[in-house]
């Protein structure tokens, strides 16, 4: 906690005396006023307080008058009454209010009235603490909003890519299978990822089932050794017979920094 601030009012002289003397070995700093203006003069030049003890019974504004004017203004500093036992109907029922958190009679004990200090900048660091985790949380928390936003709106993005290179992707489908070329395409470790219906159709495969086979397992002997003679950008080609003819094929191995791959093209022959 920070060097604890407490303002005592109360229009009588040797009263206040009485607290100053009281907290001479205590490590708080004190203030004190002798009227209820007077502590809200002092409040508005040195506050913020951890804690205000004011008497009742004061000429101009009472006790409760002036701690309700606390509260509005500086509603985190914590509030005490000090009063006579005639005056305990009207404390009560202010506490009751809400606006002072404790009544202590006069004459006090000068123990009992320590104690109940400490209880009391133990309940105020306690609602700082709270206070400043509050705040953290809450910054957590716009934190984490601006990141799921953020996030949100990467995926929304990235889903429009996606959706882009689907339609792309169909796109370029649908040209492959009109082409009068029959086509299949692989990866560097010879997997079929892409194959036109005509170029199916050489092979005697069903389309969806050719994806995702390998090369070896789907063209004749001649043309995977055709194809295993081939290192980094190169091109070969031969004539190959199939059930559904013979063709001219051309073999074209792409090797580069950012693609690696195997395309084979069929041409019937004339």
């Amino acid at each position: 906690m920070d060097l604890i601030r407490i303002l005592f009012v109360d229009d009588e002289r040797n009263v206040l005396r009485a607290l100053e003397r009281l907290f001479l070995e205590e490590n708080y700093e004190i203030f004190s006023a002798a009227s209820g203006q007077e502590g809200l003069t002092i409040l508005e030049q040195s506050g913020p307080f951890q804690l205000i003890i004011s008497d009742y019974r004061m000429p101009l504004m009472n006790g409760v008058e002036f701690l309700s004017e606390v509260c509005r203004r500086w509603p985190e500093t914590e509030r005490i009454i000090l009063s006579g036992y005639a005056d305990a109907a009207a404390i009560v029922a202010a506490i009751n209010e809400g606006q002072i958190y404790k009544f202590i009679a006069k004459p006090w004990n000068d123990n009992d009235l320590l104690r109940t200090i400490r209880e009391v900048l133990d309940r105020y660091e306690l609602r700082a603490n709270n206070r400043r985790l509050l705040g953290q949380l809450s910054d957590a928390n716009s934190e984490l909003k601006k990141i799921n936003d953020n996030l949100n709106k990467t995926v929304d993005e990235r889903f429009k890519v996606a959706m882009w290179q689907n339609r792309a992707l169909h796109s370029f489908q649908t040209v492959l299978d009109v082409l009068p070329i029959g086509f299949i395409g692989a990866d560097s470790y010879g997997m079929i990822v892409q194959c036109n219906v005509l170029g199916a159709e050489i092979l005697g495969i069903d389309q969806e089932k050719l994806i995702g086979n390998d090369l070896s397992s789907a063209l004749p002997l001649q043309l995977v050794q055709t194809i295993t003679q081939l290192a980094g950008n190169s091109c070969g080609e031969c004539i190959t017979t199939f059930p559904a003819g013979r063709y001219h094929t051309y073999i074209t191995r792409i090797s580069g920094d950012d693609q690696d791959a195997i395309v084979v093209s069929f041409l019937r022959e004339s």
